[in-house]
C-alpha cells in the first residue's frame, strides 16, 4: 500500500491552523501568572477607584492575582500606549476612558497609538456623569444666576474662565458645550493635577468647572463646591436634589465619562470571552456595586459587542465636538 505525500498546496492550507494551536492552547490555560491592570490616573482618582474595585474582585473570580499599575499622565494616554504596545497575550489590560480612547484620536495628530486599531473593547463597566460645579462664595447660587453673570462677563471680548483637569478631557470640551449653548465666551483654565484643580475651584479662582459625579458628590456633600446643574439625563441618586440641564432646557449639554476594560489588539477571543464574563460578574457583586454607586458611577457590564458598538458611535460623536471647538494638542 503506498502512501501518498501531501501537495504543496494542502500543506499550505494547514499552517493558519496550526499557527493558531499555541494562542488556542494559551487560552485555554488563561491566566497562569499575575494579570497587570493599568490605569492611567494617580490613586485616588475616580478612574482608580474603579480600577481597584473591580481589579480586586476580578482577580478573585479569575483565581490569579491582578496587579494594579498606576501609570499617570497625559490625560490616560501614557496608560493606553503601554498596553497598545503590549502582547497579545491577557496579561496587560486597560481601563481605558473617553478622553484617551474616544477624544485623543481627534485632538492629537501625533498620538503615539491608534485605540482602533490596537486596543479592542472588552466591557463597559462603569459611567460617570458631570456636574457643573461653581465656589460656595461665589455671587450666583443658581444656573440661572450663572448664566446672567456669564453673559454679562463673557461678552464684547470678555472671557468666562472655567477650570478643566486638562485639556482635552470631557470637562474641556463640556465648557466649549456649555458656552455655545449659553451665549457667552470661554476661557478653559487647564490644570495638570486633579488636586489643583479642585483647589481652584475651592478657592474661587474660577468661576465653575464641569466635574464628575464620582468626584463632586463628596465636595459638594462636604460644603466645599455648589451644585448648579448635571449633564445625566435623570438626576443623580448621590444628587438628587441637583437639576440635569434637559430640565433647565439646554439639553445637548449631554456627556458623561465612561471607563472600559480594554486588552491588546490580536488577544485571543476564548481570552477576551473569559474576561467579558469575569467582569461582568465582579460588576454584580452585590459589595462591589454598591461600592461604585456610593462612589458616583452608573454601574453597566456590557458585552463585549455592545462595548465595540459603543466605541464606534463614541469615535465620530466627539471627534465632531473637537472640530467643532477647533482645539489642537499638537
Amino acid at each position: 500500500m503506498t502512501h501518498r505525500l501531501p501537495r504543496r498546496r494542502d500543506l499550505l492550507s494547514l499552517l493558519p491552523a496550526l499557527g493558531l494551536a499555541p494562542l488556542a492552547a494559551q487560552a485555554q490555560t488563561w491566566p497562569e501568572r499575575p494579570v497587570k491592570l493599568l490605569v492611567g490616573f494617580p490613586p485616588g482618582t475616580g478612574p482608580d477607584v474603579v480600577t481597584r474595585l473591580v481589579g480586586a474582585k476580578l482577580g478573585e473570580l479569575l483565581k490569579q492575582q491582578v496587579v494594579i499599575d498606576n501609570r499617570a499622565g497625559a490625560g490616560g494616554q501614557i496608560a493606553a500606549q503601554a498596553v497598545a504596545k503590549s502582547p497579545a497575550d491577557g496579561y496587560s489590560l486597560l481601563i481605558g476612558e473617553v478622553g484617551s480612547i474616544s477624544i485623543a484620536p481627534p485632538a492629537f495628530s501625533k498620538l503615539p497609538y491608534d485605540p482602533a486599531k490596537e486596543l479592542v473593547g472588552v466591557s463597559e463597566l462603569v459611567r460617570s456623569d458631570f456636574v457643573l460645579v461653581v465656589p460656595v462664595n461665589a455671587p450666583y447660587a443658581s444656573f440661572a444666576d450663572f448664566l446672567k453673570f456669564a453673559k454679562a462677563n463673557g461678552t464684547g471680548g470678555k472671557r468666562v474662565n472655567l477650570a478643566t483637569f486638562g485639556a482635552g478631557t470631557p470637562g474641556h470640551f463640556g465648557a466649549e458645550m456649555l458656552a455655545d449653548a449659553g451665549g457667552f465666551a470661554v476661557e478653559p483654565v487647564h490644570y495638570r493635577a486633579t488636586g489643583d484643580a479642585v483647589t481652584a475651584i475651592v478657592a474661587g479662582e474660577v468661576a465653575a468647572s464641569f466635574v464628575s459625579t464620582a468626584l463632586g458628590a463628596a465636595q459638594i456633600k462636604g460644603g466645599k463646591m455648589r451644585a448648579l446643574a448635571t449633564t445625566s439625563s435623570a438626576r443623580s441618586p448621590v444628587l438628587p436634589d441637583v437639576p440635569t440641564f434637559a430640565e433647565l432646557g439646554l439639553p445637548k449639554i449631554d456627556f458623561s465619562a465612561w471607563f472600559a476594560l480594554f486588552a491588546p489588539h490580536g488577544t485571543p477571543a476564548a481570552v477576551l470571552d473569559q474576561l467579558n464574563r469575569q467582569a461582568v460578574a465582579a460588576l454584580q457583586d452585590p459589595a462591589t456595586k454598591a461600592k461604585l454607586q456610593e462612589a458616583g458611577f452608573r454601574v453597566l457590564g456590557t458585552s463585549r459587542a455592545e462595548t465595540e458598538q459603543m466605541l464606534r458611535s463614541e469615535a465620530p460623536r466627539w471627534a465632531a465636538l473637537v472640530k467643532a471647538s477647533g482645539f489642537k494638542g499638537d
